[in-house]
């Protein structure tokens, strides 16, 4: 009972917003809406996610990878070519594109991005060995990226990783 009556007197003529229950009930409920706000998570661009490094409910530290995202509305193709066959290759030409996954059907279209400033062997973790002593002449290929119409990739979308055949016009 004296409980009560000191309680009484803490709380005679306080407004409901100024009760301290009241208080630590609001910053919970605060708190609460500050971690759900936490659980959403927004990509800086339009794709798919390809890998995801996280489960539902796992908590995450600021600034770890926990997915990354395929900007697929925006791909592009690097295709090897022998660097004899690029001695009229210029950027800006049109290129043509033909996709496994679809097959000859489907034809792509896009334009020569730019061309990588060293071939693959160049900038492999293992380079090949051809020191055998017999002199034989290594062709090398060159990556050519080449811009794919956005248009084209919406009627007929592609994933990372898939085989496609390019053609360089090279008349222009």
């Amino acid at each position: 009972a004296g409980s009560l009556a000191a309680n009484a007197v803490l709380t005679a003529g306080a407004s409901i917003d100024a009760n301290p229950e009241v208080a630590a009930a609001r910053a919970k409920v605060e708190q609460a809406q500050l971690d759900l706000s936490r659980t959403v998570i927004r990509a800086p661009i339009d794709g798919v996610v390809a890998k995801r490094n996280v489960q539902i409910g796992q908590r995450v530290a600021a600034g770890s990878p926990v997915m990354q995202v395929v900007p697929i509305g925006a791909a592009y193709v690097d295709a090897n070519f022998k660097e004899g066959q690029l001695r009229k290759v210029k950027i800006g030409q049109p290129v043509e594109l033909e996709a496994d996954l679809y097959g000859g059907s489907v034809k792509y279209h896009g334009k020569v991005a730019g061309l990588s400033g060293g071939t693959g062997a160049a900038f492999a973790l293992i380079p090949a060995q051809n020191a055998t002593g017999n002199w034989i002449k290594v062709v090398q290929r060159l990556p050519v990226r080449v811009a794919i119409d956005p248009t084209d990739l919406k009627a007929h979308p592609l994933r990372v990783g898939l085989s496609m055949k390019a053609t360089i016009d090279t008349r222009g």
